[in-house]
């Protein structure tokens, strides 16, 4: 891989042209695009999933789920925005498929939450993501303007872009997906 910018030195710009040449079908520009974005896509799953194996796995499966479904990514925004949305939907669908699996075999955690992966939101980040979970069952339009912006930090302006509607309908989404999460947050309590 000698001769290629690093990792870190890519601009948006220059990853944004890398998505778009990948989206058109050139192979080595998928590869340099997804080892120049794959640090970003990990740190996202970092965020959902504090224990690095699954996060890494998330990760995995968030790159997949970019390579397979770069066709869907319009090219209007900056792609790293769109690249967060599925490295956020793929750690999710990773920590449904965990939990699954330890219903299914009865192994759930017993020991308390470490204070280093506790959320500022919720008592643990498993406590925001079950919150997540029961919200998305009735009210799934205000989960991921949510996640975007109170976990990630996303500006309202780059959520509506992402998810594609207007400014004032996603503040309306985050203000009603919080009055549904406190609640379910504070049950624990």
């Amino acid at each position: 891989m000698t001769g290629e910018t690093s990792v870190d030195a890519r601009t948006p710009d220059e990853i944004d042209e890398l998505a778009r040449r990948a989206r058109d079908g050139d192979r080595e520009a998928m590869e340099l695009l997804l080892g120049a974005v794959r640090p970003r896509a990990l740190n996202v799953c970092r965020g959902v999933l504090p224990h690095t194996p699954d996060a890494e796995d998330a990760c995995q499966e968030a790159l997949l789920n970019i390579a397979n479904k770069i066709g869907s990514w319009g090219g209007r925004g900056r792609f790293t925005t769109w690249m967060h949305v599925v490295a956020v939907n793929s750690a999710r669908t990773t920590y449904r498929r965990m939990k699954n699996q330890a219903v299914a075999s009865d192994v759930l955690p017993l020991e308390k939450p470490d204070p280093r992966t506790t959320s500022v939101i919720a008592g643990t980040r498993l406590d925001l993501l079950e919150a997540m979970e029961s919200i998305e069952r009735d009210h799934p339009q205000f989960v991921e303007p949510l996640l975007l912006r109170d976990v990630y930090g996303m500006s309202y302006e780059e959520i509506a872009e992402q998810v594609g509607a207007p400014l004032g309908t996603v503040k309306a989404q985050i203000h009603h997906g919080r009055k549904l999460a406190r609640p379910l947050l504070r049950a624990g309590d």
